[in-house]
């Protein structure tokens, strides 16, 4: 694809990388649980793509976000299959830790890999980096506590640092963290993650058109576009609700 893969844009080669802003990255995620929608419900019998990560996430002309890359791929057991998948593959990082250790491939596999390309939009993290500290290997587990504590400040990629709207990173974050939940059980669909991004996708617009509006007669300066929204998340309408990733309690129905 013309524009490489979204693990180029994130971390690539510093002089061949170009920062991605904010919603970009919401809508590029769009795109390719869309396809992954596809592949897990339209695409005749579900297909199991279990090697989703950025790199296999191109870039069109467009900035759209396509799956490629089907090596792995395989089709999900029906009635009378056997349930276990002898052979356990995908990408140290994203690989869902349910299927490494039961060797049961369901769609959900897909849906913790996608919820490590989540973290890493927001923190332009690879998924797995061994020169760290051993407590930070792994991006999921380095991300929790920080989500768990309310202090996204804290892990957000420094490229989009104080340009992004605060409730629609919470919304992603909560996709993410959905994701990645240790019992497959409890994640949601495909269908609801591109549900949700795209609410987010909507949600950072409007907050940047009203900021860009807000701008344009001097209310406020520019470097005003996250505290406002730390004033709405402080009251409490924008943090994350577990509760609603259970099935039937929210927008996510994980039991889907």
């Amino acid at each position: 694809m013309s524009n490489g893969s979204l693990q180029d844009r994130l971390y690539g080669e510093a002089s061949k990388r170009k920062v991605l802003d904010w919603p970009t990255r919401i809508s590029v995620c769009i795109g390719a649980a869309k396809g992954l929608v596809y592949l897990h419900n339209f695409a005749g019998r579900c297909i199991i793509h279990r090697d989703v990560k950025s790199s296999n996430i191109l870039l069109d002309q467009s900035m759209c976000g396509k799956v490629a890359d089907f090596g792995f791929s395989k089709y999900a057991p029906q009635e009378g299959d056997s349930v276990a998948s002898m052979e356990v593959r995908g990408t140290a990082g994203y690989l869902d830790p349910e299927y490494y250790s039961t060797q049961v491939l369901s769609t959900k596999s897909d849906v913790f890999s996608f919820g490590v390309v989540l973290l890493e939009i927001v923190t332009g993290r690879e998924p797995l980096d061994v020169q760290r500290p051993r407590s930070e290997w792994s991006l999921v587990e380095w991300a929790k506590p920080y989500i768990r504590d309310f202090r996204i400040e804290e892990i957000v990629d420094p490229g989009i640092k104080g340009q992004y709207c605060s409730e629609a990173m919470w919304r992603v974050l909560e996709v993410a963290t959905a994701c990645t939940e240790s019992f497959s059980t409890f994640r949601p669909s495909m269908e609801d993650i591109a549900r949700e991004l795209e609410d987010a996708l909507i949600i950072e617009n409007n907050a940047s058109e009203y900021m860009r509006s807000m701008e344009s007669t001097g209310t406020f300066g520019s470097n005003r576009y996250l505290s406002i929204d730390r004033k709405m998340f402080a009251s409490g309408s924008a943090r994350i609700d577990p509760a609603k990733f259970a099935s039937g309690s929210g927008r996510i129905d994980a039991g889907k």
